[in-house]
Order: C-alpha cells, then structure tokens, then sequence
C-alpha cells in the first residue's frame, strides 16, 4: 500500500493570515477574505473543502459517464457553505447551535434520459469526498517538540 501524501500548509511571513501550500509538486496560496482580516490571496480553507467536494464529485461523474458510455457532454458544481441555526436540535446543549449546510448544484449538459440523470445523482453521493464529509472522521494532532531548545 502507497503511503499517504503528506500536505505542507506554513504561514507565509507577511504577519497575516496567508498561508503556503506544498502537496507534491504543487503549491497553492490560502487566505482569509478581506472581511475577516486576511488580504484575500487565495481561497479560504471552506473554500477549498468546496472545491475538493466539488472536483471530486465531477470526476466521479465522469469516470461513471465513460465507463457506462453515457452522452454526458459538459458537468458543473456549484456549492455555497454557511453555518445555520439548528432549530429542533434533540439533546444540544447550546441553544444556539449551528451546523454547517453545504449546498452543491449539479448541472449535467447531454442527451441524457431521466434514468441516467436519476443515477448520475445516485453516483455524485458515492464520490470519495463526499462519503469523508459524511463519515465519521478521527483527526489526531500531535504537537511537534520545540526544535530551537
């Protein structure tokens, strides 16, 4: 079994939110937008929980789409995240609890019939993301020993 891709996120130094992003030979740039203190110079954490939930479902899709030969010419995901107000919470020890919603819109261009477009949606809840997002999921965090001492 392959070891897991380790992902590298280090604050830039500019004294704010920035942060660089090192996944294999790939680097990419996070920030806060400008309402919430940050520069804006790159997408916010959610949204790149959203662009993983929403690239992952459109491969998923088009892995189905070939192997079943289906005429899916173009796909589109839109997605929103927000936190709302949980208003009948049975067993919620803050009143005020919110959850997180995400929204995601699937458009499908193609001469497809309605069986195919019922089953593509079947397929897009199968997408590995989707099923992590909607999992239980143990996150362990270990603090790394002072180097410096």
């Amino acid at each position: 079994m392959n070891a897991p891709r380790e992902t590298l996120v280090s604050e830039t130094g500019d004294g704010q939110f920035t942060q660089k992003i090192v996944t294999g030979s790939h680097v990419l740039r996070a920030d806060e937008p400008v309402i919430n203190g940050g520069m804006d110079a790159g997408p916010s954490p959610y949204d790149f929980l959203l662009a993983a939930l929403g690239s992952c479902t459109s491969m998923t899709l088009r892995m189905y789409a070939k192997l079943k030969q289906l005429p899916l010419e173009q796909i589109t995901v839109r997605l929103k995240h927000e936190k709302i107000h949980v208003e009948d919470c049975v067993g919620c020890d803050d009143t005020n609890a919110k959850i997180d919603h995400i929204e995601r819109i699937i458009e499908l261009e193609g001469a497809l019939t309605p069986e195919q477009r019922a089953r593509l949606l079947e397929i897009a809840n199968k997408c590995p993301v989707h099923r992590t997002l909607t999992s239980k999921i143990i996150i362990t965090t270990k603090l790394l020993e002072n180097q410096s001492e």
